[in-house]
């Protein structure tokens, strides 16, 4: 374990942060957190949520002023704080949960865009953007069609493109935060394999995220903050994911797996040879309740394209979906609402979720049916249903009515229904 006091910085780092604090409304978001990253270091960023994470990353590129007395050493300068421009120009670069990419452009402007920008208007050199996307591409070691529009390609190729722009910015350190959340194995791997090339070829990169295999896989070594503090810095080597979580947590967890048989449980929904040309073909299967079942395959597998289908949002060429034993054939998602069917996409922030409206409405968005009283939505009902649902998933929160792109990592959930209002059921 490396001493996380912040006593004395090592000259080495790249990146030194000491007595680091931020207060958001006389909350304690961050106390006298003290973090440093080498040169080429894959360091892992691990917490909660919650825990202070994006608030110290928000801290290093500029976007958070954080409390006096706060030393930045970066590349060899001292800040009191970072700005944004400071923090790009240093090659300092974030790829945010939501990635800030755009889907109507191609993937050479994505790229490309930010050497277009400065103080006078120019003409746009679209060769030499596609040249600069393809070379950045290549040093990552991959291959996409540049002049295609971004939207054509899943997530995990648009990561890929988020990460290709960050080189391009000259990246010296490169934030990534949760990039593997809604990546399968198979992406996750190749993602890791970008990480390590990075890493060789002497960008530093710190990774956020809660799959704890994937920290100790792909990093030499693990900050840990809970509740705004840092618990303290510690090698991968030899760690383990039980210890993370305790470290994280403050608590300690029982992790033994106990079989628990759902075979004598009744089949909630029975799917039937379902067909969709192109997609997915002869698709059969059970769940029970009370069971999980998990769904993989390669991308383009038609996974993402059977859940929709399942949804309501397509419509499938044949087979049979039976849910509580009964026959459905949905022709909209609001009717798969309506049965106690929901979906939560792959792409949380874009699909998922309503960025400018409060967390309350995020909430029960699905659900008004559950708040209606006399025919009109009850503002006392609603309250009580999001204070139920903070309380029971442990999600810290300002006010219901804040924005819910106030929250760490902006998820939101709610697929049940306690106190006996309709449950939504979430495959």
């Amino acid at each position: 374990m490396t001493d996380p006091s912040g006593e004395k910085a090592d000259a080495r780092a790249l990146l030194s942060l000491r007595n680091i604090n931020m207060t958001f409304g006389g909350v304690k978001a961050l106390k006298n957190v003290s973090f440093d990253v080498m040169p080429g270091e894959v360091h892992c960023l691990a917490g909660e949520n919650g825990s202070g994470k994006s608030t110290l990353i928000k801290i290093i590129t500029g976007v958070y002023r954080p409390a006096s007395g706060a030393v930045i050493d970066y590349d060899g300068q001292t800040y009191s704080h970072m700005s944004p421009v400071t923090a790009q120009n240093g090659g300092i670069q974030v790829i945010w949960q939501d990635l800030a990419l755009f889907p109507e452009m191609t993937v050479a402007e994505n790229i490309a865009f930010q050497t277009l920008l400065g103080r006078w208007p120019r003409f746009v050199n679209y060769g030499r953007m596609r040249e600069t996307a393809i070379r950045a591409l290549k040093r990552l070691g991959v291959t996409l069609d540049v002049d295609l529009p971004l939207k054509e390609f899943p997530i995990a190729q648009r990561q890929i493109v988020a990460i290709a722009r960050a080189l391009v910015g000259e990246a010296k350190i490169v934030f990534m935060d949760e990039p593997t959340a809604s990546l399968t194995q198979s992406e996750t791997d190749h993602l890791l394999d970008i990480v390590r090339t990075l890493s060789a070829s002497g960008v530093a990169v710190v990774f956020v995220s809660h799959r704890l295999a994937e920290v100790l896989e792909i990093s030499s070594r693990l900050t840990v903050l809970r509740d705004g503090g840092l618990v303290g810095v510690y090698s991968t080597e030899g760690m383990t994911q039980s210890r993370i979580t305790e470290l994280m947590t403050g608590r300690t967890f029982d992790q033994h797996v106990r079989a628990q048989p759902k075979d004598a449980n009744p089949v909630v929904l029975e799917v039937k040879n379902l067909t969709r040309p192109g997609q997915f073909e002869d698709v059969s299967f059970t769940v029970r309740r009370g069971e999980t079942l998990g769904i993989t395959g390669l991308l383009g597998a038609g996974r993402t394209e059977l859940a929709l289908s399942l949804f309501g949002m397509l419509k499938p060429h044949s087979g049979e979906v039976v849910l509580d034993g009964k026959p459905v054939r949905f022709s909209t998602n609001r009717e798969a609402i309506e049965a106690g069917v929901a979906y939560l996409s792959e792409d949380r922030l874009s699909l998922g979720l309503i960025q400018p409206q409060s967390i309350a409405d995020n909430l029960v968005i699905a659900s008004l049916d559950g708040i209606r009283t006399n025919g009109l939505l009850s503002d006392e009902r609603k309250r009580q249903l999001v204070a139920q649902w903070v309380a029971d998933l442990g999600v810290k929160i300002g006010k219901q009515s804040d924005a819910i792109s106030t929250l760490s990592g902006a998820i939101s959930s709610a697929s049940q229904s306690p106190n006996g209002w309709r449950p939504i059921r979430n495959f």
